[in-house]
């Protein structure tokens, strides 16, 4: 069982997320709807994953990858993108993303992404 971050501004695609972890055993610790609150709530926290959207407001999810693992270099982070962010997705992951689930979710590619980056 991994703890997990689940960052995302929707609220919907949190409780979708949460739900989709907690059958595949895991835990989620904590909820962010922002860059900037993942970042605070990642230090804090120190959770085994990060489940992370790229689109957000304020601080986005491409910022708060570069900040957490700029302090944190084992960070483990999965990006999370909408279709047709595939630009985003490769700069996500050239800058420590460890691997990417495309929205809408399907529970067996969210599991495995996990399972495969722990």
């Amino acid at each position: 069982m991994a703890t997990i971050l689940v960052v995302d501004d929707a609220k919907f695609m949190r409780m979708t997320l949460g739900t989709i972890l907690e059958k595949g055993d895991h835990k989620v610790v904590g909820e962010a709807e922002d860059g900037q609150e993942a970042i605070e709530m990642f230090h804090k926290l120190k959770p085994d994953l990060v489940t992370m959207d790229i689109t957000m407001p304020e601080v986005n999810g491409l910022e708060a990858v570069e900040s957490i693992l700029s302090s944190h270099p084992s960070a483990k982070i999965i990006m999370c993108s909408a279709m047709g962010q595939q630009k985003m997705v490769v700069e996500a992951i050239e800058r420590g993303a460890k691997d990417f689930i495309v929205k809408p979710f399907d529970e067996t590619r969210v599991l495995d992404a996990i399972k495969r980056v722990l």
